[in-house]
């Protein structure tokens, strides 16, 4: 029993040991198929190794082949090349070779050879040898400049006198660097034989020196590179003064394009011909008529040839000329005006008048018809010239013209009797009728504005009326002069209006009742003194006006702030309840408080920058020049003080006298408030405007300083009011 128990035992140890060798087998036969795997791993790897080297193999195979190919294809090239490259040198008339660093021909064209035996040199096979071998009669600094060219690398131009078997020869040879890397590795050479030009030229030379005209060369700068005697002669400089000079050292006058720019346009075009003015070295100005040609160097730039000559005795004589051509179209224009056409305005002239008034005059008495008059005469015309020209003037006149011929009837005749006088025959016509057509046409002229864009200004008419059988005219002559003396009634009455013999005899009958203490004579006079005197008012205020338009067109900034301050300071005086004499002043005054900037230089009233001590000097000149151009008219003596003193401080700080308080007229006060205010909101060439606000705050700031207290605050008030 127990021996078989121990064989179990042993047959499970044994079972055991199997099991553990199986798995043992088992581990060896995984590792077995691992390193199978490997292997076949390794195995693909490798093949893929081959093929891979394979192919690289076999494209290094083909790029050596297509290497040896262009190789060849390039060296076919390159001897094509070359073949081409010497038979363009041969087909070169100037002689050309090539050597290298040690100065050694390496190539050179079928024209050098040629030139050698020109020159007696039988040396058909130059390759190799040196340049001095084959020219031993070149001087050293040869040498000094093939070695700049290989250093520097630089195209290098030079001229050769060169002596050789009895005969003077003159070259210009170029020497082009061959670059590679670069360096220069060879250098070109061509030679050209210039000894003919230098010839011409020589020739050329002297017959610029014998010419009478002036002759230079400049540059595309405008410096002086060649001049003849003559043009040395004209400006009396010498040539060594003048080739240290250029063109604007001798210009007289300013150009509208600089040197280089008027040299371009010489190039551009190839040629040009004007004039223009010289200034000599002793200062003399000469007048010239240049005639220039621009010729493109060997080297790429340029140079201008000028002819130059004096025509200062021609242009003296065309200006005779001139002068004379304007005498014979002012005898002409004076032809011209015994027309019977205006030629300014295109009505009839006063030939035409005298011509035609008879005529219908006596129509008119034959049939019994009725026949008017009707003269027109433009107030205050002169201002207008004054103010804005006559170029300006005579564009009213053309343009009221065209207004007349549009108001009138078909058969009535507009005639220009003489400067702003204009008549107006109306045929068939009665008195009542031609009193409504003249006022008629005062209406529309009034309404109307004359000038242009920049200006417009508004007409007033003096009409009178004459009309046949109403006024017991017995010739057509006399309509005329009636029409005139009514026209001169319709002035001294104010102008503006329409006036016929009917208001004459009103005129006399109101005299005859007033007439109770007085003789007629001395009623008469007074009236006419009375009409006279306000005619003369009217023509000065037209020229008060006409000095302010004057300063606007001078100073626009000036001609605005004239008109905004007249109004200020004429509100404030009301307010202040000064009489209505003084109220005048004040306006007049206003109006005429800058006048003496007329005398100040535009360049420091329209200057943009911080005026200097001895500008502002000047600008504090002008309240004076203002006086001293009205003193001498009695009417506007008043206004005087007013006009000086407009610019003194109440502190008595200000200018011309250093006034102060009280001592300063009221109405300068006034004027001085206005004028500062509206200075500030006003633009200046040296500021912008002042916001209306911050203009019154420096107002107020500057009462009790700058300005009566009390004036300040009643401007104060005006100007709250107008808000």
């Amino acid at each position: 029993m127990k021996l078989a128990h121990k064989t179990e035992e042993q047959m499970n140890q044994e079972l055991l040991e199997l099991r553990q060798k199986a798995a043992e087998l088992e581990k060896l036969n995984a590792e077995d198929k691992r390193m199978a795997e490997e292997l076949r791993e390794a195995r693909h790897e490798l093949e893929i190794r081959v093929k891979v080297r394979t192919a690289e193999i076999t494209k290094a195979n083909e790029d050596l082949h297509r290497e040896i190919v262009e190789r060849k294809r390039m060296q076919d090239v390159l001897q094509n090349s070359e073949s081409q490259y010497r038979t363009a040198l041969d087909s070169m008339a100037d002689p050309i070779h090539v050597v290298d660093e040690g100065l050694c021909f390496v190539l050179c064209n079928k024209a050098l050879l040629s030139w050698n035996r020109q020159l007696g040199l039988e040396a058909d096979s130059l390759i190799g040898k040196t340049v001095f071998e084959i020219y031993p009669f070149l001087p050293d600094r040869v040498r000094d400049e093939y070695r700049k060219v290989f250093d520097t690398g630089k195209i290098l131009i030079t001229e050769e006198h060169t002596k050789f078997g009895g005969r003077v020869f003159i070259t210009e040879t170029r020497k082009i660097p061959v670059l590679e890397n670069g360096k220069t590795i060879r250098v070109i050479t061509a030679i050209r034989d210039i000894t003919e030009r230098e010839d011409s030229e020589g020739k050329f030379r002297v017959v610029v020196n014998c010419t009478a005209d002036g002759f230079w060369i400049v540059d595309m700068e405008g410096k002086f590179i060649d001049v003849n005697p003559a043009i040395c002669r004209m400006l009396g400089y010498s040539r060594e003064e003048m080739l240290k000079m250029k063109i604007p050292d001798i210009e007289a006058i300013e150009r509208t394009e600089d040197v280089v720019r008027h040299i371009q346009r010489i190039q551009d075009l190839g040629a040009d011909r004007f004039e223009t003015k010289h200034r000599g070295k002793d200062g003399k100005i000469i007048d010239v008529e240049m005639t220039t040609n621009f010729m493109r160097t060997s080297e790429g730039s340029g140079r201008i040839f000028s002819f130059v000559r004096d025509i200062s005795e021609r242009k003296q004589a065309r200006e005779r000329l001139e002068r004379l051509n304007k005498e014979i179209l002012e005898s002409n224009k004076r032809l011209e005006q015994l027309a019977v056409k205006d030629s300014h305005t295109g009505l009839y002239n006063h030939r035409y008048l005298e011509e035609i008034i008879e005529v219908e005059f006596d129509r008119a008495k034959r049939y019994g018809n009725p026949f008017s008059v009707i003269m027109i005469d433009i107030d205050y015309f002169k201002s207008i010239n004054d103010v804005y020209g006559h170029h300006f003037g005579d564009m009213v006149l053309k343009q009221i013209a065209e207004q007349l011929k549009k108001g009138l009837r078909r058969y009535d005749v507009v005639i220009r009797y003489g400067g702003e006088e204009f008549v107006i025959l109306s045929p068939l016509t009665d008195r009542s009728t031609a009193l409504i057509l003249a006022q008629r046409i005062l209406e529309t002229i009034n309404l109307h504005n004359f000038g242009d864009r920049k200006h417009t200004v508004k007409l007033k008419l003096s009409i009178a009326v004459a009309a046949y059988p109403e006024d017991r005219i017995v010739k057509g002559i006399n309509l005329i002069e009636l029409a005139d003396q009514m026209l001169n009634r319709a002035k001294e009455s104010g102008g503006n209006r329409v006036y016929s013999f009917l208001d004459r005899k009103k005129g006399r009958i109101k005299a005859l009742i007033k007439n109770g203490r007085e003789s007629n004579g001395v009623r008469f006079l007074k009236d006419k003194i009375g009409k006279l005197n306000k005619r003369a008012s009217q023509s000065l205020i037209e020229a008060i006006f006409a000095f302010a338009k004057t300063i606007e067109l001078k100073d626009k900034h000036t001609g605005r702030h004239v008109e905004m301050t007249v109004k200020y300071a004429t509100e404030v005086a009301k307010r202040l309840g000064l009489s209505g004499e003084e109220i005048e002043n004040i306006r007049e005054a206003s109006i005429l408080h800058d006048l003496g900037k007329i005398g100040i230089s535009e360049r420091i009233l329209l200057k943009k920058s911080k005026l200097t001590k001895e500008e502002f000097d000047e600008i504090k000149k002008h309240p004076q020049i203002g006086v001293d151009i009205i003193r001498p008219l009695h009417f506007l003596h008043d206004i005087i003080p007013l006009i000086l003193y407009h610019h003194e401080w109440w502190d008595g700080k200000g200018y011309p006298a250093g006034l102060k308080g009280e001592d300063i007229p009221i109405g300068a006060r006034i004027i001085a408030v206005a004028d500062v205010y509206q200075a500030l909101i006003s633009s200046r060439p040296y500021r912008k405007a002042y916001a209306h606000d911050k203009a019154l705050k420096i107002i107020k700031e500057s009462s009790g300083t700058h300005f009566d207290p009390k004036v300040v605050n009643t401007f104060l008030e005006v100007i709250k009011k107008k808000k």
